[in-house]
Formats: C-alpha cells, sequence, structure tokens
C-alpha cells in the first residue's frame, strides 16, 4: 500500500471520528439543556445515536466528556458576551450591555451555566481549567478597559487588576446565588439593573481613590482617544 493510500484512510478515518465527536457533543449539549446535570453518559450516547462503547473510544472517561462540553458552552456564552467587552457608547451604556448580555444568555440557559460550575453529576469537586481560564480572561480584558481610562487620566493603573478580578468575582456569585435560589427573589431584569448599579458605585468609588473623577455618561471613545500612544 503506498503512503498516499495510507494518508488518505487515515485522513477520511479522522473526519469520521471529528464528526462522531461533533455529534456526541452535540448531543450532551442538548441533553444537559433538557435534563440538567443527572443526564447519563448512555443518555448522551443513545442520543448521538453511537455505542457507549464508540463514545469512550472518543473521550477518555466521562470527566474528559464534561470538560469539552464544558469548552461547547463557553464558546456559545463568549459569542454573546465577548462583542460586548470591546466597551461602546458611554461608561453607562458599555456596563449595561455586558450586564445585560451574561444575565440574559444565563436566564436563557440556567442548566447550561450550572454544568459549567458544577460538572456531571458523581463528578463534582474538579475545578474546570477551561472555566477558570474563561474567568481570568474576561477580567484581563475590564482590566485594560480600567487601565486605558486610568491612563487617560494620567493616574496609575495598580487598581486596575484588583477591581476587574473583584468585579468579575461579585458578579459570578451574585448570580450563582441567584440560580441557587430558582432565580429568586429578583427576576432577571432587577438583578441586572442591581448589578449595573451595584458595578458603577464599585468602579465609581475606586476611581475616586485614586484621584480620578468619571461621569457615567462619558463616552468610551473620548478615553480611549485621551489615552497616550504607545
Amino acid at each position: 500500500m503506498t503512503a498516499q493510500h495510507t494518508d488518505g484512510r487515515a485522513s477520511r478515518w479522522d473526519r469520521h471520528r471529528a464528526d462522531r465527536r461533533e455529534r456526541i457533543l452535540a448531543a450532551a449539549l442538548e441533553a444537559v439543556q433538557a435534563r440538567g446535570s443527572s443526564v447519563g453518559v448512555q443518555e448522551i450516547a443513545d442520543l448521538a445515536q453511537v455505542p457507549r462503547s464508540v463514545l469512550y473510544r472518543l473521550f477518555k472517561d466521562r470527566q474528559d466528556l464534561d470538560e469539552q462540553l464544558r469548552a461547547r458552552i463557553v464558546d456559545d456564552l463568549m459569542a454573546v458576551l465577548a462583542p460586548t467587552l470591546n466597551p461602546q457608547g458611554t461608561v453607562a451604556e458599555a456596563i449595561a450591555r455586558s450586564v445585560d448580555a451574561y444575565v440574559g444568555w444565563i436566564a436563557a440557559n440556567p442548566r447550561l451555566h450550572y454544568f459549567l460550575g458544577a460538572g456531571s453529576e458523581g463528578k463534582k469537586g474538579a475545578s474546570s481549567p477551561i472555566v477558570s481560564g474563561t474567568k481570568i480572561a474576561i477580567a484581563g480584558t475590564v482590566r485594560e478597559v480600567f487601565e486605558n481610562a486610568l491612563r487617560a487620566q494620567s493616574a496609575s493603573t495598580e487598581i486596575a487588576e484588583p477591581m476587574a478580578f473583584g468585579l468579575v468575582g461579585f458578579v459570578d456569585g451574585s448570580v450563582n446565588r441567584w440560580l441557587s435560589r430558582s432565580m429568586q427573589p429578583m427576576d432577571a431584569g432587577e438583578l441586572s439593573a442591581y448589578l449595573r448599579e451595584a458595578i458603577w458605585a464599585i468602579v465609581d468609588s475606586s476611581l475616586r481613590k485614586a484621584g480620578v473623577m468619571l461621569n457615567p455618561l462619558t463616552p468610551i471613545a473620548d478615553l480611549v482617544e485621551s489615552t497616550p500612544d504607545d
């Protein structure tokens, strides 16, 4: 058998494996969305129309499947959230857009959000590198926004990192508690309004201590344009 024929067969097999992995992940996403974290491997395999043994040939174990599913859920979330992390409009509008997008996605996908933190039943406890990395990346993006605002006022940027990471943790904790109480006592709109106000209060207080007075109606473009060139 020639090398060309061997390579062609390997390529077809790789595509077949990739197609099956995609089908299993799509089935797992659908099952978690419908049933929550209690969904079992056999149910996912049945929904994907593959034998359970095939699923375990494509994923090392349930933990591997869970982590790959988290990556798929994060992709779905970031498709909604990422555009809002490039702030536009006024400061207040930029905060509102990010918060509303995040809370709105969670309200529409509570079981997926729960799965990000908890994983499947019986496999809880281990932290997810994908989820942790995503939170760090989001906080890093927020930090850059704060750094730009501080530099525009010739202020030190040292508070930017703790402020950004603190806000991400605050929002995450507030939303997780809200979900654990079946989205009570506030509805999604009320929670978003509260978070918008709380975030601005924290940002405003922190910037004032750094000697920066920022009006929430200030256009983000003004802050960017005021930033010195590198």
